[in-house]
């Protein structure tokens, strides 16, 4: 019996460490997971190095923030973008915690959409959305259809985000009333004017992948959170 209830002993420390080095897992790969999202924005911004600030047009710009926080952060991104996918599912969120939530910066999504027919179909009608509905529905649909996206890449290439498909996933965030004023805007030229000035501002940045990340007007060229918080950090400062 004694050898039995010494074994029992062993088993539940084993089970410990087990669920302790568990835990670690979750939240190192957390920490990974970030540091490799902002290591493929470095990559993708370092054929572009060394630009100083830039003017940014933030008039009928999608953002979530306040409207007085001194820091802009802005995202050019792809819908169809796997990399953006995973930037707004676990990056995003700490930049919503630290930075938007405190009032030290607002974050706005500029479309770059080059990846598939689908990207600039799903450009036009998250612009669509926000010319009728505003910034608060805007950003429930526009992290739908990052959390849509398929985790298989083979479906990048393919047109999978069809107008039913957005009509069906904005039903998820807004009624048939809304939805319909939507529908409307997308099948007009504004959305497609919206997309034409976002793309504008894609050219004359040079911004060549998504995600590119720009922090009042200078691109982010780090590749550490570290760096990314020192930059917004810094450029808080200068507002002061």
């Amino acid at each position: 019996m004694a050898k039995s209830q010494k074994k029992s002993k062993k088993n539940r420390k084993q089970q410990t460490r087990n669920n302790s080095s568990a835990t670690g897992w979750v939240f190192g790969g957390v920490v990974v997971i970030a540091v490799i999202i902002l290591l493929f924005i470095f990559l993708g911004n370092n054929s572009n190095p060394g630009e100083e600030e830039t003017v940014f047009d933030y008039e009928n710009q999608p953002f979530m923030g306040e409207e007085s926080a001194p820091v802009k952060i802005v995202e050019f991104g792809d819908y169809k973008c796997p990399v953006c996918k995973n930037f707004n599912e676990s990056f995003v969120p700490q930049v919503k915690k630290e930075l938007i939530e405190t009032g030290k910066a607002k974050f706005y999504f500029i479309n770059y959409p080059f990846i598939n027919v689908d990207s600039t179909r799903s450009a036009k009608f998250a612009e669509a959305v926000y010319l009728e509905l505003g910034d608060k529905t805007f950003w429930k649909f526009h992290d739908l259809l990052f959390e849509k996206q398929p985790e298989d890449p083979q479906y990048e290439k393919q047109d999978i985000f069809t107008k039913d498909f957005l009509i069906e996933t904005l039903k998820e965030v807004a009624d048939e009333g809304e939805v319909d004023k939507v529908v409307q805007t997308f099948e007009s030229e504004k959305a497609e004017e919206q997309v034409a000035k976002d793309l504008a501002i894609v050219k004359e940045l040079g911004v060549n992948s998504t995600p590119t990340v720009y922090i009042n007007g200078k691109r982010f060229e780090g590749n550490t959170t570290q760096d990314f918080m020192d930059m917004v950090n810094e450029a808080a400062g200068e507002k002061e």
